[in-house]
């Protein structure tokens, strides 16, 4: 795989903006340990319900952040890897590892990186797993496939859970601000990203919310990558991949990605009554193909 047409001067950009981020995000959270220690799980019913039973597989989360997904799914019987490009966000998911007593191994890694490295090594996993505020960050969609791709074993699956490109046309006030076709070019946030879990309160720390880090300003500006639906399953699609799962949800679990969003049961975030419904997230399933053995 050929990452020289990856953005890797924005992805740089990215890391040190992630990690002032999850400086923040984690002040938030309280004691995250013992939430874990008596067996918490910051994991969705829809991811549970797309995975499935994953008792003994071996399942790489990418762009992991602080790793509570990843100690989720290992609490259900899964090997885990975890990769994400920030420095606080896998130191973080480390310790949280050692003090929650759940195994993992966390590797800090630009994705493009660590999916080239893994495929030249001839690592492969059963489940390739990414969710909520995944694609989004990823600039170039047809080599992150093909990385994906190249370390799934045969007639093994992808399983993405993100929120929805169509959403992310609206400013947080419900306002249509931004183009849903993109052709790839960046859309830089001079703010950097934002301590959403403050916002997001209870919905993302199920455990309680404490009040951390006030007022808080990233010094890093941001780039995403707004990809439509169509440009993130034709990716999949050229990588090889059969599509197994496209859903769409009216609704999106845990964060409140805009103002005044309803909050239903379960952490699942709805427009206001006044805002008419829309996609706000969505799934996908993509399986590697079987090799067949010709005699």
């Amino acid at each position: 795989m050929n990452t020289s047409s990856v953005r890797k001067n924005l992805h740089q950009e990215n890391r040190l903006s992630w990690n002032e981020a999850t400086k923040a995000h984690n002040s938030d959270k309280g004691d995250q340990a013992k939430f874990f220690r008596e067996g918490g799980s910051t994991l969705f019913s829809e991811e549970k319900e797309l995975l499935g039973d994953v008792t003994g597989l071996s399942l790489v989360h990418l762009q992991c952040n602080a790793g509570q997904d990843t100690l989720s799914l290992a609490r259900l019987g899964a090997f885990v890897t975890g990769v994400d490009i920030s420095d606080e966000a896998i130191t973080f998911a480390q310790k949280l590892s050692e003090e929650s007593g759940i195994p993992a191994t966390f590797d800090r890694a630009d994705v493009f990186d660590w999916l080239e490295e893994t495929a030249r090594r001839g690592e492969q996993f059963d489940i390739v797993f990414s969710c909520y505020g995944a694609v989004c960050w990823i600039s170039n969609l047809n080599l992150w496939a093909k990385g994906i791709a190249d370390v799934l074993k045969p007639g093994k699956r992808f399983v993405l859970v993100d929120f929805h490109p169509v959403a992310m046309m609206f400013d947080v006030d419900w306002s249509h601000k931004f183009s849903y076709f993109s052709q790839g070019k960046p859309l830089t946030w001079e703010d950097g990203i934002s301590d959403y879990v403050a916002s997001s309160g209870t919905a993302l720390t199920p455990w309680g919310y404490e009040t951390g880090v006030e007022n808080f300003r990233n010094p890093y500006r941001s780039h995403e990558f707004q990809w439509g639906i169509a440009d993130i399953i034709s990716a999949l699609l050229s990588a090889g991949l059969t599509l197994e799962v496209l859903k769409e949800y009216a609704y999106a679990n845990g964060c409140k990605i805009f103002e005044r969003m309803r909050e239903a049961p379960g952490r699942r975030m709805f427009p206001p009554e006044d805002v008419p419904n829309l996609p706000l997230m969505y799934e996908i399933v993509a399986r590697q193909k079987h090799f067949h053995t010709i005699y």
